[in-house]
């Protein structure tokens, strides 16, 4: 049972990381940020990426989140809002090769993506038992 507790740590981690980065953090700068950004608007600039696309992407990433803790009480939610915020978090590590930025601000991107598919993993594991 203790992969269990692993989806809801992992849930709760990656619904904080995504309202500190959207929402908290926005217009502030970060040593994630790709380039030389100084705020998301400027990070999607540096990817090549408009502000329309940033905050689709921005309510996507939001939603994904949200779904991920009603996931807590609706199991049905979990794999996929899992997966797909695996996806855009594979997204996030292209984007800052694009930007050919040292592999050290993809870290971030990269530890949601590992939680990502924890969580799909341990959804699989938990179904069979």
């Amino acid at each position: 049972m203790l992969i269990y507790y692993y989806t809801v740590a992992a849930k709760i981690i990656i619904f904080i990381s995504i309202i500190n980065v959207w929402f908290i953090r926005f217009n502030k700068p970060t040593p994630w940020r790709g380039g030389d950004s100084k705020s998301m608007k400027e990070e999607f600039e540096t990817y090549g990426l408009s502000h329309t696309i940033m905050y689709l992407v921005g309510t996507i990433k939001v939603g994904l989140a949200i779904l991920l803790i009603v996931s807590l009480w609706i199991k049905d939610f979990s794999t996929p809002a899992a997966g797909a915020m695996g996806i855009f978090m594979l997204a996030a590590i292209a984007m800052h090769f694009k930007a050919d930025d040292p592999n050290i601000k993809s870290f971030p991107a990269l530890i949601l993506f590992i939680l990502s598919v924890g969580i799909v993993a341990g959804e699989v594991v938990l179904a069979d038992l």
